[in-house]
This record gives C-alpha cells, sequence and structure tokens, in this order.
C-alpha cells in the first residue's frame, strides 16, 4: 500500500515506511503538539474576540503581538524589569534563606511549631493586597516597601511548604537511620532534609510564583516604577494593545523563570526523575 504526496510539482508516493515514521515521529512528540494546539486554539479565540469586539478596550492579538515586539525592540521592556526584578529578587533571597530555615525548625521542633506556624497561617489567609498600601506609611514608596511586599506574600508560602515537608518526612528511613546508630546531625542532613527537598523546591517555586505578585502590585499600588508603571501609563493614554502587551510580558517572565527553576531542580537535585 503506498500513499499519494506532491513534491516538486510531481506526484510521488509515500512508502509505508516512511509513513510509519512520520507517524511514529509525531507520536513521539505528541505532548508537545497538543500543548502548541492548545496556546494556537487560545491565540485564536483572543484574536476573534478582539475583532468582534467584546469591549473597545481589548485588543486583538495580532494588535497586542505587533505592541510586544514594538516595546521590545526599543528598550521599554529592558528598563521597566531592570526596575521589578530588583526587589523582586531581594525579597525572594530572603524570603527562601528565612522561609526554608523557619520550615525545617518547625519540622523538626513541636514548640516551634505552635510559636510560628499559627501566624505564617493567618498571614497566608490575610487579604495581602489590602495590607501592602499599609506598608507606605511606614516605610514610604521605595525599594524597601516594594521588597516587604514580596516577602509578605513569598515568606508564608515557603515556610509552610518546608514545616509540612519536613514532618511529613519517610518514616521508614528515619527508623533506618536509628538502626544504623546515626547521630542527630546526620539524621537531619543525611535523611529528613533530602527526603524533603522536593516539596521544599515546590514551596520554593510557588514562593517565586506569589513574589511576583507582591511586586506588581506594589508597584501598581505604592509607587508606579518598572512593569507596573507601564501598565498604569498605558492605561492612563488609553494605548490598550501596549497595556496588554506588558501583561502578557509578566506572564512570560513568571512562566520563563519557574521552568528554569524547575529546570535547575530535575538537573542538579533530582536526576534521577529526569532519566525517567
Amino acid at each position: 500500500m503506498t500513499f499519494p504526496a506532491q513534491a516538486n510539482g510531481s506526484p510521488r508516493a509515500v512508502r509505508p515506511s516512511e509513513a510509519s515514521f512520520i507517524w511514529r515521529k509525531l507520536s513521539e512528540h505528541r505532548t508537545a503538539l497538543w500543548r502548541t494546539a492548545s496556546i494556537g486554539l487560545f491565540f485564536l479565540i483572543w484574536e476573534i474576540a478582539g475583532r468582534i469586539p467584546i469591549s473597545f478596550a481589548f485588543p486583538t492579538f495580532l494588535e497586542t503581538l505587533r505592541a510586544f515586539v514594538t516595546m521590545t525592540l526599543d528598550g521599554s521592556f529592558v528598563a521597566a524589569y531592570a526596575q521589578t526584578l530588583q526587589p523582586l529578587v531581594i525579597g525572594i533571597a530572603i524570603s527562601a534563606l528565612i522561609g526554608i530555615g523557619l520550615g525545617i525548625v518547625m519540622g523538626l521542633s513541636r514548640f516551634a511549631e505552635w510559636l510560628v506556624a499559627p501566624v505564617f497561617i493567618v498571614v497566608q489567609a490575610a487579604p495581602m493586597a489590602a495590607l501592602i498600601p499599609l506598608i507606605t506609611f511606614v516605610y514610604g514608596i521605595g525599594l524597601v516597601s516594594k521588597t516587604l511586599a514580596v516577602i509578605m506574600l513569598a515568606l508564608p508560602v515557603i515556610a509552610l511548604n518546608g514545616y509540612k515537608a519536613v514532618r511529613n518526612a519517610n518514616p521508614s528511613l528515619v527508623a533506618m537511620c536509628y538502626s544504623f546508630q546515626g547521630t542527630w546531625w546526620q539524621r537531619i542532613t543525611k535523611i529528613i532534609i533530602p527526603d524533603a527537598s522536593p516539596v521544599i523546591f515546590a514551596g520554593l517555586r510557588l514562593g517565586l510564583a506569589a513574589g511576583f505578585i507582591g511586586v506588581i502590585l506594589a508597584e501598581l499600588l505604592i509607587t508606579p516604577t518598572g512593569i507596573g508603571d507601564l501598565i498604569t501609563y498605558h492605561r492612563s493614554v488609553a494605548d490598550y494593545p501596549e497595556m496588554y502587551a506588558a501583561v502578557v510580558s509578566i506572564i512570560l517572565v513568571s512562566t520563563l523563570t519557574l521552568a528554569a527553576l524547575e529546570a535547575f531542580e530535575l538537573r542538579v537535585l533530582r536526576p534521577e526523575k529526569r532519566k525517567s
């Protein structure tokens, strides 16, 4: 059996072996194909909704893409993210250091759990967007306020995930360490923390996502700088494609950062999962 095809203006037949090879390649990459189709369908719906239009303030996908390319080439995004990433990096670094440390202590000590965990649970459940403007009254509108906004959203997530990860470490591995007469320090550093590291790293990724929310809220609510200033300015002059392009850039940068963090985890901390 052969399959008709067109090549250089003349018909030819695709051999069964070639068709099988193409089908096998498509099957190997079906996950990527489905993801690409899903994203393409989303952009198509966006373009149709913009052309109807559902609102005068809702641009089409192509208009937003054109604005995104223009703002990338003229350096608007580079200048904006140079200001936005500064409090984000500082806030995430402080949150990771304090959050993972407190999470491990809470997971190992009942006293620390009773003393600290309720505070983080209440802070995580509180409407932080309403509390962020209060920082302005205390610390003004500078870098300190925006860094605190990142810490307020990221620290509870990282600390509580670290606490749960350590508390739920595999008891069989801990018992094995006891049976081999491992010391308290060896039990923590060689059994509990390595076993808890996947959940701790998952908490770090969630904390990073919360940090992005915190820094954008700070720039929208406290002081109009960075990418928040781009959104505010273009909204005020009704440049809606540019405004949506700035919003899309936040989603893109956040997604790429989280993907890079996950790739680092798989390559450095959990190579066995990457091979499987």
